[in-house]
């Protein structure tokens, strides 16, 4: 069998398959642990962003491929999540826009669209790493583009590109070492080769094994990860800018002084107002989100080239919420606005736990998603979350690094103006927080509050879930380890000794303040047993202790 043309139904189903056969595989995907905690969400979010997607492609199926590729772009869009979900939908946003004008395409459209996608994920990530989904999305584009130079058949371009994605994929431990010390290949890349692998196997009416017959409700999917046995990540790192600042440009001629419009340009000029930048322009509009303390500079910018549209800036401390704790989704908690006038600063803070929850809110947090290790919200998440926030200036504290691409992605959605605090940890989440001006501008803000990330030092207990041996230490299974901000330093078979251990490496003479979040898998006696050696061995330091009840870590450690 041969396909040398392309349509919209058959791509429709050529992405229900590819869907399909990543959600049978999500749990493999979340397996490929860089580290040896309880990590491996990408695989899950990888699952929900590419459902999302598929959903909106089942809604809008019909023979015009350009169409379907629009559809499969902003479903992707409102549904990313985590950094590898975020990629997948940008890697499809430039594929869809490559095509979009188009009712079929051949085998070297394909391929071309494929490395369109590439050059739109690479330039949405601010540092590009190799070795992970970029690296094989990258390979296996360049090959698809080779193969069509001779080849029609866009079964077959497809094969050399699969091909390509699984070499790739095995090189990455060369490219990160961090993925050979451990024994891994990337876990984004992993789920890229299995969307591949379903979208090769429809076009050659071969069935997957293991592929559930139709595709599950997001809501199915989010309840099932929730009551699984969920898993966290090490590292994390968070957005944190004041404002989340959203707003489109309409390009106005006599402001151009017939001069074209440089995308460019405009992203580099605005740039220096904040953090979070995600610029999308088309002919006639520009799509801004920027995370700024000062989102007046920034619109002032945005209005030297056309008229301001869809304004929005919101502060994510102005909606005060409550979890409901039977509610399996990634939740949005507080009371809603009691007015419709918008105020001046919102504050959104993403939290893990429900006493982390109730912390954030009593220090300034207006709107709190739950979310975090084991689940990061979605771009919709977050984007109905700023609305939520009711305010023209928004501040997100993000709290977690895996969930900072799609805070990004949605303060480019939003329509308020945004800026997102690179906050890693829920200690730099707080002290941001707390230097936090009601009174300063955006831009000042924003400044103050990603200064102030520095100035807390953050320590994490968790637990191993395999033997690995990482940075020099040999870890067995069920060891606790000692995470000092993002780096395992410690371990031991016991809980408050691994505390005490990583205690001691963290304190030096600067010390003055130590917070201490007790997890859900904490005891009052090892709260106690903590407390105890650090009355004892660092007594001019004070110790302040709250019940975070956070999964995975059985304590956090703020040290200021």
């Amino acid at each position: 069998m041969s396909i040398t043309v392309l349509d919209g139904k058959r791509f429709a189903e050529m992405v229900m398959q590819g869907a399909n056969h990543l959600s049978s595989n999500a749990k493999y995907v979340d397996a490929l642990n860089v580290f040896p905690v309880p990590d491996g969400d990408t695989g899950t979010n990888m699952n929900l962003s590419m459902t999302s997607g598929a959903k909106e492609v089942r809604n809008n199926v019909q023979a015009h491929i350009g169409k379907v590729g629009t559809a499969l772009s902003k479903g992707l869009l409102m549904g990313a999540r985590g950094n590898s979900g975020v990629i997948l939908s940008q890697l499809f946003r430039g594929f869809s826009k490559a095509i979009e004008q188009k009712s079929e395409i051949t085998a070297s459209e394909f391929a071309d669209a494929l490395n369109t996608g590439v050059e739109t994920a690479y330039k949405a990530v601010m540092k590009p790493v190799e070795g992970t989904i970029l690296t094989v999305a990258k390979d296996s584009a360049k090959r698809g583009v080779q193969a069509a130079q001779s080849e029609d058949d866009i079964i077959k371009v497809l094969e050399e590109v699969l091909k390509e994605a699984k070499a790739s994929l095995n090189r990455t431990p060369d490219l990160l070492p961090v993925l050979k010390e451990v024994g891994v290949v990337d876990s984004g890349g992993q789920g890229l080769v299995f969307v591949y692998e379903g979208f090769l196997a429809e076009l050659k009416g071969e069935k997957l094994p293991d592929a559930p017959a139709s595709l599950p409700s997001m809501d199915e999917m989010v309840n099932a990860e929730h009551h699984k046995s969920v898993q966290g990540h090490i590292n994390t790192a968070d957005i944190e800018f004041g404002y989340c600042t959203e707003f489109m440009v309409k390009l106005e001629e006599e402001k151009l002084n017939g001069k074209n419009f440089s995308e460019d340009l405009f992203r580099q000029d605005l740039s220096r107002f904040g953090d979070s930048l995600l610029v999308i322009a088309d002919e006639e509009l520009v799509k801004v989100h920027i995370h700024s303390e000062q989102p007046g500079d920034v619109l002032s910018y945005g209005q030297k080239y056309g008229s301001l549209v869809n304004m929005k800036i919101e502060n994510m401390r102005q909606q005060h919420t409550n979890i409901v704790g039977e509610t399996h989704t990634p939740l949005r908690t507080g009371e809603p606005a009691k007015t419709n006038e918008k105020l001046e600063y919102g504050i959104v803070a993403v939290s893990m736990g429900s006493g982390i929850a109730d912390l954030f809110r009593s220090i300034g947090a207006h709107v709190v998603i739950e979310g975090g290790q084991t689940m990061n919200p979605s771009t919709e998440d977050i984007v109905k979350a700023i609305k939520d926030a009711n305010a023209k200036k928004i501040i997100i504290l993000p709290n977690n690094k895996n969930i900072i691409m799609a805070a990004q992605q949605a303060a480019e959605v939003a329509e308020e103006d945004v800026v997102v605090i690179p906050s890693k940890t829920v200690p730099q989440g707080m002290a941001a927080l707390l230097a936090f001006n009601p009174g300063a501008g955006l831009q000042d803000n924003e400044s103050g509050m990603s200064e102030a990330l520095s100035h807390v030092k953050t320590g994490q207990i968790t637990f191993a879930v395999r033997d690995t041996s990482i940075d020099g230490l040999e870890i067995e299974k069920e060891d606790f380890m000692g995470i000092a901000d993002g780096k395992i330093v410690v371990k031991d078979k016991d809980k408050t000794e691994s505390a005490k251990k990583l205690l001691t490496h963290m304190i030096d003479e600067d010390a003055e303040i130590i917070t201490i979040l007790k997890g859900e898998d904490a005891s009052e006696a090892d709260l106690e047993a903590i407390a105890d050696f650090l009355e004892k061995e660092y007594e001019d330091i004070e110790v302040e202790v709250h019940d975070g009840k956070q999964p995975l870590y059985a304590f956090i450690f703020s040290i200021e």
